[in-house]
C-alpha cells in the first residue's frame, strides 16, 4: 500500500444501494461483492481481484437526506495527530477517528477550503493488492477544483508530502497545476473553480480508468447517468468525461493510450 497518497475510495449514496452498483458495474466494468460487513450493507468494487473501494448508502449511517458523493481516503501513519493538524492548519473535522475492526483507523476532514476527504491509518497486517496507476479498474486522475489552488497546494504538500510536476495555463480558466506522490508520474491536479462554474463547491473528482472513454460515455447515458463534459482528447494521450449518475453523484472516466507521451514530454 501507498504511503503518501490516495489508498481507497467511496461513493456515499441518497438511492438505492443496488441500483448504484449496477449502475457502476455497467459503466466501469467493476467486480463488486458484498464485503460481509455485519449490520451493514458495504459493496467493495474493483478489478482482477484487486480492490479500489466500497459504497454504501447514507441511509445505512442514519444520514439519508445527504447528497450522493465520492470520497477518497488519504493515507495517514496516525490519524488521531493528523487530524489535530488538519484542524491547526485551517480544516475542519467533519467525523473524529473511528476504528474499523481488522482494517484500520479513519476520520473525516476538510480541507481549509472545504474539500471533503478522508484519512486513513491501515492496521498492521492491512495490505490488499492494488491495481497499477493506469490499469483499468483503478482511479487513474484525481482532480481537485477549489477557490483557491494555490493554498490548497500548500496544505496538501505540507500534511502529505506531495511534489508539483508541470503546470498548465488555461488562459480563462486559469492554471491548472499537476502533482505526483510516491510514483514516478503525475496523479492528478489543481484548479480554481472556472466562472462558468461558479456554484460549484469545493470537492474531489475522481476518473475511473476506462478501456475506451467514448465507449464509456455511451454506458453512462444508456444506464441513466447524464454527460456534463466530453468525451474529449486532454494534453498526453488521454481521452476524458465526466457525468453525473442516476443518484447525482460526479465522477469521470478517463481512458490511457500506452503509447501516448507524458505531459510535458
Amino acid at each position: 500500500m501507498t504511503k503518501s497518497g490516495f489508498v481507497w475510495y467511496e461513493l456515499m449514496t441518497n438511492g438505492a444501494l443496488d441500483a448504484a452498483v449496477s449502475f457502476y458495474k455497467h459503466v466501469a466494468g467493476w467486480d463488486i461483492r458484498d464485503s460481509g460487513m455485519p449490520g451493514m450493507q458495504y459493496m467493495i468494487f474493483g478489478k482482477d481481484g484487486k480492490d479500489v473501494g466500497g459504497m454504501m448508502s447514507w441511509k445505512a449511517v442514519g444520514q439519508p437526506d445527504m447528497p450522493t458523493e465520492w470520497v477518497a481516503h488519504i493515507y495517514t501513519a496516525n490519524v488521531d495527530a493528523e487530524v489535530e493538524a488538519v484542524v491547526k492548519d485551517g480544516g475542519t473535522q467533519i467525523q473524529p477517528p473511528r476504528d474499523i475492526p481488522g482494517v484500520g483507523r479513519f476520520a473525516v476532514v476538510t480541507d481549509p477550503q472545504g474539500a471533503k476527504f478522508l484519512l486513513f491509518q491501515p492496521g498492521q497486517a492491512y495490505a490488499p493488492p492494488r491495481l497499477a496507476q493506469n490499469e483499468v479498474g483503478n482511479v487513474g486522475w484525481h482532480e481537485l477544483i477549489t477557490t483557491d489552488w494555490e493554498k490548497a497546494w500548500e496544505f496538501y504538500s505540507k500534511h502529505y508530502g506531495w511534489q508539483k510536476d508541470f503546470a498548465m495555463d488555461m488562459k480563462e480558466m486559469g492554471i491548472y497545476q499537476t502533482f505526483r506522490i510516491d510514483t514516478d508520474r503525475y496523479i492528478g491536479a489543481m484548479m480554481n473553480i472556472p466562472p462558468f462554474m461558479k456554484d460549484l463547491k469545493p470537492g474531489w473528482l475522481f476518473y475511473f480508468q476506462v478501456a475506451d472513454a467514448d465507449a464509456g460515455a455511451k454506458r453512462i447515458t444508456e444506464n441513466g447517468g447524464t454527460i456534463t463534459h466530453g468525451p474529449m482528447d486532454v494534453p498526453g494521450g488521454s481521452r476524458i468525461v465526466q457525468g453525473i449518475d442516476p443518484q447525482g453523484g460526479r465522477f469521470a472516466l478517463v481512458s490511457t493510450s500506452s503509447t501516448a507521451p507524458a505531459y510535458g514530454a
